[in-house]
């Protein structure tokens, strides 16, 4: 972390009006940029628009997927790697400082404006003294929402900049501050003007802002783009274009929380979905995941939940019990999306909780598997050979899967999963097959349709691999 700022003066010297941009030298000792760790929220504002919502309280509390906005926002800014937030609280600043306080003791501090009625750009001031040492921080507001990985390109930019939308709604652009971009580089911030960028509320900025927030007040403007505006006159701000898989809202109106609802749920879906997940199960999934999440529950223990399923699912088709194992049986995939889901919804993803959930869908796929075979050895054919069966689709599943797995350990290119899912050998397509074996009752013809499936899958992944 760099500890350093220096002032430097502008080539036509100290400006009449008293303003000098602070530049802070951004280089570390090893000649590279130097990555912000402090992230500053502004979450002081009133939003009469949302009182019917709030019921006269802080918009900041509003929950969105199990979490207040305010929280969500914490805990975006620590996962792209920021070690220290701090929080600005203004409008009923004891119950969210109470929030706050919980979120990351000793990583978080909320941080009281006196001043928040006259505007953001008077509670980015309240910062200041907060700041003192740190060459680049990051800022974002409350109320806005962004979708995962949306501020990691922003935070790496390693230099003062903005995230823009280069392509938003009308009503996001009617609504929202506009950008002039030139050469990569945002050269005016106002609602006034008519270009096609609008500015996401997200900033890389250095100490020179809170000049730059004085001479805006000098001016009658308190607003956070008043400070903006007034930086880019003597300090270039790179414009960082929003991720085109990426997504961001202003929640100002009740409409706005329900369209950030809708695309909080949305998002949830990963792009490297099959035609079952995507167009049978994340339907529902998601939907679950949504209601479940004001209880909070951990991801790890939903992916318990589906383990128990699965294993319901083996007993009721080892006990030829067919229709109601298959409807488990895919109840069992469907659930096994909640828990990423619900990781995604609380911010709280990592390497720990899916290597659980690998490991327990493998423990359930050998348990469903092995249910049909037992339920197979009741017909006329070979016992050897339903043994023999059951144990090529047991392995056929899991090299399947191990080898999906180990490229994206080792880091090689990864296949084209997404057109992968219509052979059928992911997990969602054999569970499938699974469920509609058990509803028709052929266990025999739902183990054949396994190993062939997982066998064509894993081929077409190795031969796709060795032609590249």
């Amino acid at each position: 972390m760099s500890k350093t700022v220096s002032e430097r003066e502008p080539l036509d010297g100290r400006r009449q009006d008293g303003f000098r941009p602070i530049v802070a030298p951004l280089i570390t000792p090893g000649g590279s940029l130097a990555l912000p760790t402090v992230g500053v929220m502004l979450a002081a504002g009133r939003s009469e628009r949302l009182a019917g919502v709030t019921g006269g309280g802080s918009k900041a509390l509003i929950r969105l997927g199990g979490l207040s906005l305010v929280e969500r926002a914490v805990r975006e800014l620590l996962a792209v790697g920021l070690e220290r937030i701090l929080v600005v609280v203004g409008y009923h600043a004891g119950p969210v400082a109470t929030v706050v306080d919980r979120l990351a003791p000793g990583r978080v501090t909320a941080v009281p404006a006196e001043r928040w009625e006259l505007g953001n750009g008077a509670s980015l001031a309240a910062a200041e003294p907060y700041l003192e040492g740190e060459s680049l921080f990051v800022v974002v507001t409350a109320d806005h929402v962004f979708g995962e990985g949306a501020l990691r390109h922003l935070v790496g930019a390693r230099r003062p900049a903005a995230l823009i939308d280069p392509s938003p709604d009308h009503e996001m652009w009617a609504e929202g501050t506009k950008v002039r971009v030139q050469d990569g580089m945002a050269l005016a911030f106002s609602k006034e003007l008519d270009d096609g960028n609008v500015d996401c509320g997200a900033f890389v900025l250095t100490p020179a802002v809170f000049d730059a927030q004085r001479l805006a007040e000098r001016e009658g403007d308190l607003s956070l783009a008043g400070a903006v505006s007034c930086l880019v006159l003597s300090q270039p701000i790179a414009a960082i274009d929003l991720p085109p898989d990426c997504w961001w809202h202003d929640v100002d109106t009740p409409d706005d929380l329900r369209i950030a609802r809708t695309r909080l749920r949305r998002s949830l879906v990963k792009e490297a979905d099959g035609p079952v997940s995507r167009h049978l199960n994340r339907p529902i999934s998601t939907r679950i995941s949504m209601a479940i999440a004001p209880l909070r529950l951990h991801p790890d223990l939903l992916s318990l939940v589906a383990l128990v399923l699965g294993l319901a699912a083996a007993w009721l088709l080892a006990t030829g019990r067919g229709v109601a194992g298959g409807i488990v049986a895919h109840a069992a995939s469907v659930l096994d999306g909640v828990d990423g889901e619900a990781a995604r919804l609380q911010v709280r993803a990592g390497p720990r909780g899916a290597l659980l959930d690998g490991v327990l869908d493998r423990l359930a796929d050998a348990a469903i598997l092995a249910g049909l075979g037992i339920w197979a050895l009741d017909g006329r054919l070979d016992p050897a050979a339903i043994v023999g069966l059951t144990v090529a689709a047991t392995a056929g599943a899991i090299l399947s899967m191990a080898t999906k797995d180990r490229i994206t350990a080792l880091g090689l290119p990864p296949r084209p999963e997404r057109r992968l899912g219509y052979l059928l050998g992911g997990r969602d397509g054999r569970l499938l097959l699974v469920a509609l074996g058990g509803i028709l009752g052929s266990p025999v013809g739902a183990l054949i349709a396994v190993v062939a499936t997982s066998a064509l899958s894993l081929a077409v992944r190795l031969v796709s691999f060795r032609s590249r």
